[in-house]
């Protein structure tokens, strides 16, 4: 039997491989496991009524749209990422007219202004994945986070610094979007099923996380928030964009709640 360069016969060093790569998939399952916690949380103290008068401005949501290699990285395609801004876009919309207060798209940004909103909203993504880790996953709580979930609290900010944001002055609160789809690669499906026969381990294919939150422009605190690291809806094509913006802005602050199945229309007057 051959000895093999790393230490060892062939069959010994394929053994070690396997298991090596057996428990690093075990150790990504059990992160996709925390990122694809959903929930919405609501900050307390917190309550919008409809038509309170409040205005909320809407940032161009922050879309990444691209393939899962087959060891699990992403790959964005420039096509896909664009199809689907267009398609969200579109939706949020359509949309935007049920959220139950007046609702006005932010102001095109450039230069430094642009640089600080994609800071921001790179801020809010990744506030809001310490959310679902830190505080909606249990077992990941952070003490502080486990006394405030205890207490039934939700204390999360993005700072100050919103308002300074395009269009921040002339309202009450901000709308943030991030949406980030990994669509399995053909590698990616062959090395799911070859786990599954090997090692015995299940392998995600595709990744397809949404936060959507609203932030209060004057203190940045988080006021709100949707996130589901395992959405529905294909936003490369029209009708998957808007079963997503659907997923991202339910149960949203002030917006009319729909009548429950079967029940009676309210009498004319």
């Amino acid at each position: 039997m051959t000895a093999h360069a790393f230490g060892g016969t062939r069959e010994g060093v394929a053994v070690k491989f396997a298991k090596i790569v057996a428990a690093a998939v075990l150790a990504a399952a059990s992160v996709t496991a925390a990122s694809a916690q959903e929930k919405t949380a609501v900050r307390n103290g917190f309550a919008l009524a409809p038509k309170s008068g409040k205005t909320i401005l809407v940032f161009r949501p922050s879309v990444r749209v691209g393939a899962q290699s087959t060891g699990g990285m992403f790959e964005p395609n420039g096509d896909w990422t664009e199809q689907a801004r267009k398609n969200i876009g579109a939706a949020l919309a359509k949309m935007q007219a049920g959220l139950g207060n007046r609702v006005v798209d932010a102001p095109e940004a450039f230069g430094a202004d642009a640089q600080r909103l994609e800071e921001y909203q790179a801020l809010f993504a990744a506030v809001s994945q310490s959310v679902i880790t830190y505080q909606f996953f249990p077992g990941n709580r952070l003490p502080t986070k486990k006394r405030e979930a205890k207490a039934e609290v939700f204390d999360w900010s993005l700072g100050a610094g919103v308002a300074d944001l395009p269009g921040a002055k002339d309202a009450d609160y901000a709308l943030f979007i991030y949406d980030k789809d990994m669509y399995g690669s053909t590698g990616r499906k062959v090395f799911q099923v070859l786990m599954a026969m090997g090692p015995g381990v299940a392998v995600k294919s595709g990744e397809h996380a949404g936060y959507a939150g609203l932030v209060d422009l004057k203190t940045g605190d988080l006021l709100w928030l949707n996130a589901d690291g395992s959405m529905g809806g294909d936003v490369r094509t029209p009708d998957g964009a808007e079963k997503r913006v659907t997923q991202l802005l339910e149960d949203f602050p002030g917006s009319p709640k729909p009548a429950p199945a079967g029940a009676a229309p309210a009498a004319a007057r």
